[in-house]
């Protein structure tokens, strides 16, 4: 990046530093040719190609690369008060162009609830209940979106302060039932994840993600599935306080679809604006699919649900 007279020509006549390429390429060789169960992660912001492609292809050889892009694009947009939302919809689409270029991760690092950033919780918009689901509908839609996920400390059960290291971090805040159950919320995610292998097993192929409707910036719905070996799963996010008593959503396919996730479960603190009957789809055309069905989706909230095929 640097400017011209600021940098000497390589052997080939460009600005590329061979030797720190060819380094960083026998780094990740060694390290992970002896020991190919560690990871070795690139906290890169450039549009530097292939930091995860192996040497033999021209790459860097890191096993993931962090999605800076992803992470300014998802914060810039759950920052917004819902009703500005519309004018900045593709903040949450864009990312689904590229995140098949490398192995990323999506990333919620100690870097940003720091130096005035703010904290998780304190980044959202709206009244103090208002905040929590903002936080926890943003969350669900990382855990949806493809790639590998990271969360820093306390921002897991809503730290209200921001990062400090001096300091422990707010335990004490587990007392209240709306952090605890922020707490429960993320650990229930983390089992989602770990239950349901079309989360992450196609992470980085095509195949694994289809956009279902991501097209309603008016009303800040977007639909999408992950796909795995052996399953789909679909959300529904609702990115504004409105609720939808008989949303139609296009599906991939004529089949069963059971909730199998609620961000607004009473359990979590929500108000119960739940889906508890299994859905059958029905022929009419919706989102450019033959199929559909009619879902109730809360506000802010996000519903998931297992697909079943039928004959």
């Amino acid at each position: 990046n640097r400017k011209d007279g600021e940098w000497e020509q390589n052997v080939n006549g460009g600005k590329e530093n061979l030797e720190a390429i060819a380094f960083l390429q026998k780094l990740n060789t060694a390290i992970l040719g002896r020991y190919p169960h560690k990871m070795m992660i690139a906290e890169e912001s450039t549009a530097w190609p292939k930091v995860t492609k192996s040497p033999e292809e021209d790459g860097l050889g890191f096993t993931f690369k962090w999605n800076m892009g992803w992470m300014h694009d998802f914060l810039e947009y759950m920052k917004l008060d819902p009703y500005f939302r519309k004018f900045n919809h593709n903040k949450m689409t864009f990312g689904i162009t590229y995140c098949t270029s490398e192995n990323f991760i999506l990333v919620l690092s100690h870097d940003e609830v720091v130096h005035l950033k703010c904290s998780m919780i304190n980044k959202m918009p709206g009244e103090y209940e208002d905040k929590f689901a903002n936080l926890k509908v943003g969350y669900t839609f990382m855990l949806g979106h493809p790639g590998k996920k990271l969360l820093f400390m306390g921002q897991d059960f809503a730290q209200m302060d921001e990062w400090n290291e001096n300091a422990s971090i707010e335990w004490e805040l587990l007392q209240y039932p709306i952090h605890s159950q922020m707490k429960e919320y993320v650990k229930e995610l983390n089992h989602l994840y770990t239950s349901h292998p079309a989360l992450y097993q196609k992470d980085y192929q095509t195949e694994g993600f289809e956009w279902i409707n991501c097209m309603d910036a008016a009303d800040n719905i977007i639909a999408f599935l992950r796909r795995g070996a052996d399953e789909t799963l679909l959300f529904v996010c609702n990115f504004a306080p409105q609720l939808h008593e008989k949303l139609m959503v296009g599906v991939p396919f004529k089949g069963k679809y059971k909730e199998i996730f609620n961000s607004d479960a009473e359990k979590f603190g929500g108000s119960g604006k739940v889906n508890p009957r299994m859905k059958s789809s029905k022929a009419e055309e919706c989102d450019g699919k033959e199929n559909s069905i009619t879902i109730q989706l809360a506000p802010l909230g996000i519903s998931v649900f297992s697909c079943t095929p039928t004959e």
